[in-house]
């Protein structure tokens, strides 16, 4: 069994001929060396607690980093989805629109053909009919006129034979009532005055054939007329419009899936050396526990030069460091 008393250290100084008590020197190096050391060991000790807590912090971080670019990531790509699934949707919508658009078009194209050429249809049915008066108004007019002319025609007969016959009472009487050349010349101036009323009949009945005429060519010239205003107003044959062409779209948009975000890196923690703390309390334990001895050594140290031990009531000790 070990003795709990047994000191080392004081054996050893006793072996060397430097015998010497561990009071008071060595006693506070020893607890002051410990202490350095016990304080080296501390510190590596909260060193290596920073260190690792400097790790799950930075661990922590890069966890949050990656997770940050993943929520990226995935909202990037459910917005590139919906994105395609609008222009696909608006897309659908314009075609059908430019479709309708179209078809509409079309169908107000055709009714408005089918207007004008109803239109058309009644303008010359119009026109036909106006012409058919004209006709009929200058066959009327004609009619009147002829009539007009053979009422003259006939007035004139009936002025002649009424002249003839009172030419012929005449000469009858002037033959009853007279004889020589009285009766001649009664018989000349009846034929002379029914000559003259002759001439004056026939021209006044070639002034009103004349006159006739021109009327006739009146008639004429006013349904010419007539009938050419109808014309005019008559509307001009429709012709159907080209037909409207078919809707296009514009060229479909090109998309580009978006980036995958990568993860940022975490700072990298800052690591504390846990043997600097340890080295640094053993080198200045050691320091001063060397230095205890040294002190306690050359306190108890007895010169055979000296006066006395300094130790045992004598004067101040030699000191082999300092002289």
């Amino acid at each position: 069994m070990i003795n709990k008393n047994y000191d080392l250290l004081g054996e050893q100084l006793a072996e060397s001929g430097l015998e010497m008590s561990l009071e008071p020197f060595i006693t506070g190096a020893l607890i002051s060396g410990a202490t350095s050391i016990i304080g080296g060991m501390f510190g590596s000790s909260q060193a290596d607690k920073q260190n690792r807590e400097a790790d799950r912090l930075q661990k922590k971080q890069q966890e949050q980093l990656d997770k940050i670019a993943d929520k990226t990531n995935e909202h990037s790509k459910k917005v590139f989805k919906v994105d395609r699934q609008n222009y696909a949707n608006t897309r659908a919508f314009e075609r059908e629109t430019l479709i309708k658009n179209w078809q509409y078009q079309t169908e107000q194209q055709d009714f408005g053909y089918l207007s004008a050429i109803e239109q058309y249809g009644k303008s010359v049915q119009n026109t036909q009919d106006r012409l058919t008066y004209n006709s009929i108004a200058a066959m009327q007019a004609y009619e009147s006129e002829q009539s007009a002319l053979n009422d003259l025609f006939t007035e004139d007969a009936f002025s002649r034979q009424g002249m003839l016959v009172d030419q012929l009472q005449n000469e009858g009487k002037a033959a009853l009532g007279q004889a020589g050349n009285s009766r001649t010349k009664a018989l000349q101036s009846s034929i002379a005055a029914l000559g003259r009323n002759s001439a004056i009949m026939d021209a006044s009945l070639s002034s009103s054939v004349e006159q006739s005429q021109r009327n006739m060519q009146q008639i004429g010239l006013q349904r010419y007329a007539a009938d050419l205003q109808a014309n005019a107003s008559m509307m001009i044959k429709p012709k159907k419009g080209p037909a409207i062409p078919l809707p296009m779209q514009a060229p479909e948009r090109i998309f580009i899936e978006p980036m995958e975000v990568l993860p940022g890196q975490a700072a990298p923690a800052r690591q504390q050396s846990t043997f600097a703390p340890i080295l640094g309390g053993f080198i200045s334990g050691a320091g001063q526990i060397g230095m205890g001895i040294a002190n306690q050594a050359a306190n108890n140290y007895q010169s055979p030069f000296g006066s006395g031990n300094w130790a045992m009531g004598g004067s101040q000790p030699y000191n082999p460091f300092t002289g």
